[in-house]
């Protein structure tokens, strides 16, 4: 019994390292990302995906493309930020996933709304792999979601 104990005592701590390293590692993606909202260069960058999705179409007839990607700056940083208290604040953790969910399905839904974003190279589909880290993102966001600690 006793090796059992610790077996599952070593498991449990391999997991929740993984899982602190994880969440950490997404909060400081976002945080990163969304700050990186805020300059010109990813301004410009982002508009192809956003005006052409059938939920952000809309978003330059109301907004400049600065404010645009301003505004999805701050949405990152608030779920940054909501990961990051939610290491302490259990309370934050649901909204956290919940906002990592919704944020990486539309920003993953980017790959077949965007005309040109896939490419053949060497007769291999290639597209922006910036965008595919969001996939993993999504699945750890789900997994916040279900964690109960």
């Amino acid at each position: 019994m006793t090796g059992t104990a610790q077996t599952s005592g070593k498991k449990q701590s391999t997991y929740t390292l993984g899982y602190y390293i994880s969440l950490f590692g997404a909060a400081l993606i976002l945080l990163w990302i969304g700050i990186f909202k805020f300059t010109p260069t990813e301004a410009s960058a982002i508009k192809p995906l956003v005006e052409n999705h059938f939920l952000t179409f809309f978003v330059y007839n109301i907004m400049s493309v600065q404010e645009v990607s301003n505004l999805i700056g701050v949405i990152e940083i608030i779920i940054a930020l909501l990961l990051i208290f939610s290491a302490k604040f259990a309370v934050v953790k649901r909204y956290a996933g919940i906002g990592m969910v919704v944020t990486f399905l539309v920003t993953l839904s980017y790959l077949f709304t965007t005309p040109g974003i896939w490419k053949m190279v060497d007769g291999v589909p290639v597209t922006d792999f910036f965008i595919l880290k969001d996939l993993m993102l999504l699945g750890f966001g789900l997994m916040i979601l279900q964690n109960k600690k």
